[in-house]
């Protein structure tokens, strides 16, 4: 009797572990195995990293037509021209949309990169801006301006200076100037580089006359290149922003796609009409 209990209980057991191994396994295969007809694929995602005004902006307006593309656009917003391209360099972003080419070439040297441009999307005139005076006749003897200090944005604001014939460089130096070229300055100006960020901010310092400024910077500052600008570069100016990415990865289809998407009329339009003329399409 005792055996014959243990067997029919044995019995009942094994019953019970094998439906229960039937129900675990049917779990997994119904969660593992793709669903019927689920054969597209999920988006890209994209991380690029932009300065806020305007280039996160113009990337924030194409987000919607990318995703309906299979690229889903993060934005990464730095207020620096450092950490973008030394993010891109080791990862942590896919791309960046902030800076021209002179400084991109600039940066690539310096730091021993090897980002390459996909796309040349707006152009940003570099303006003069001033709190205190309304034209550069005004200036006296002595007096403070304040420029980028980066390399390529500093040798451009001194190619403005000389343009407006506050200073004269040194011949063929061109846009690869620093103040150590400045070879004629007939108000003895002083001539003050700044970390970029800082430059609308300084136009409320006693000591700084003016400052030469970047327009995305401008914006952000709440000065309106157009308006407020005692002189702009012209439109001929050959600063376009571009796209920028890692050598490796320029023919990356997500990246293309995106670099589509930056230069189609759409976005022409929307530059034009939202920016109207301070800054430029450059396609």
């Amino acid at each position: 009797m005792f055996k014959l209990k243990n067997h029919r209980y044995l019995a009942f057991s094994l019953a019970v572990l094998v439906t229960l191994s039937l129900v675990l396994s049917g779990c997994g295969s119904k969660t593992d195995a793709p669903k019927a007809g689920s054969d597209t694929p999920s988006n890209t995602v994209l991380k690029v990293g932009a300065t806020p005004i305007p280039h996160a902006e113009i990337l924030e307006y194409i987000r919607p037509a990318l995703l309906k593309e299979g690229v889903d656009l993060q934005i990464v917003n730095y207020t620096d021209y450092v950490r973008p391209n030394l993010d891109l360099d080791t990862g942590d972003i896919d791309a960046n949309f902030f800076q021209h080419t002179p400084y991109l070439d600039s940066f690539n040297q310096d730091h021993s990169l090897k980002n390459v441009s996909i796309a040349n999307v707006h152009i940003e005139p570099m303006g003069i801006y001033s709190k205190k005076i309304t034209k550069l006749d005004d200036l006296k003897n002595g007096d403070t301006i304040a420029i980028p200090n980066d390399p390529s944005n500093a040798g451009r604001a001194l190619a403005l200076l000389a343009k407006a014939g506050l200073i004269q460089l040194k011949d063929g130096i061109g846009i690869k100037g620093t103040v150590n070229d400045i070879q004629d300055n007939p108000k003895q100006l002083k001539i003050t580089p700044l970390d970029a960020p800082q430059l609308p901010r300084v136009l409320q310092d006693p000591k700084v006359v003016a400052a030469v400024i970047n327009t995305n910077y401008a914006l952000e500052g709440g000065l309106n290149p157009l308006n407020d600008s005692i002189i702009m570069e012209d439109k001929e100016s050959p600063y376009a922003n571009i796209l920028v990415v890692k050598e490796s990865k320029k023919d990356d289809p997500a990246l293309q796609k995106l670099a589509k998407a930056l230069t189609s009329p759409d976005v022409k339009k929307f530059i034009e009409d939202k920016y109207k003329g301070s800054i430029v399409p450059a396609f």
